[in-house]
């Protein structure tokens, strides 16, 4: 049994968030969990981006396992992969692609409501078909407390969202989701209300206007992801470097900054 499994979700069962580190490569990873990362992440745009591409399942999931495998492999950290909508259209496909994900030793999935082919949300009731057909078959397996965080868009697609996104993170717990995590959540009594609804830990990702996991903390908020934001800003970084190399015709800006301490084998 994967012994980060336990370890992964008793982070989320601490008073302290957990703030997790969300790579794109295995280079990200070995800088997040040494810079003090308890558990990692993936980001599905990141790694897109990394392969050239978009968000949204544009990458073939083998792509995705080879990333996700490299990554488990050298982090000793517990790692939880974004599967999007799972890169699959039915319930049993997408429960062995989890499968596949637990086999490489992850401790946990990201698996998201939203359609991939056009705007909107998976119907609740085929959703939790597709949660529940995961949870039987990672139990089967012997994956009994592997980490399923159910999120849902909402707040990302609908201009009213609370009511609709109780009703649903209800129905996913009850379908065998650990987790509960609500991207574009930031209105405080929102999410209090949340947190007071559901019988599992909220995850929030970063953004603009929620970036204080001191404060979140205060409001129940179990879990903390960084999503794209520092895939984001490392390709920010690159490219104003580059055309400052180019303009100025001078490399001595990319000599302006510490040691490299990442140590690698």
């Amino acid at each position: 049994m994967n012994n980060n499994i336990a370890a992964f979700n008793a982070l989320h069962q601490q008073e302290q968030v957990l703030c997790l580190g969300n790579a794109w490569d295995l280079l990200s990873a070995l800088v997040l969990e040494q810079a003090g990362f308890k558990a990692i992440g993936t980001t599905s745009w990141g790694v897109a981006n990394t392969l050239g591409y978009k968000d949204g399942e544009k990458i073939a999931f083998d792509e995705l396992l080879t990333v996700a495998e490299k990554i488990i492999a050298n982090v000793t950290v517990p790692v939880t992969i974004d599967v999007e909508a799972g890169f699959a259209s039915d319930a049993g496909a997408i429960a062995e692609n989890v499968l596949k994900i637990a086999d490489l030793g992850a401790a946990g999935i990201n698996i998201e409501d939203s359609l991939k082919q056009q705007a909107g949300l998976q119907g609740l009731q085929a959703h939790c078909q597709v949660l529940e057909k995961i949870r039987l078959t990672l139990d089967s397996k012997g994956y009994q407390d592997f980490f399923i965080n159910a999120r849902t868009d909402t707040y990302l697609q609908l201009e009213q969202p609370l009511a609709e996104t109780i009703s649903r993170g209800q129905a996913y717990v009850n379908s065998g989701a650990s987790g509960l995590f609500v991207p574009g959540l930031t209105d405080t009594d929102d999410v209090r209300a949340v947190v007071a609804a559901i019988d599992a830990p909220l995850n929030l990702m970063s953004l603009p206007n929620l970036t204080d996991v001191q404060a979140l903390q205060q409001l129940g908020v179990k879990r903390f992801s960084i999503g794209n934001a520092l895939s984001d800003a490392t390709i920010a970084f690159m490219e104003s470097q580059a055309k400052l190399l180019l303009a100025q015709q001078n490399s001595a800006g990319l000599y302006d900054h510490g040691e490299v301490k990442t140590a690698f084998k």
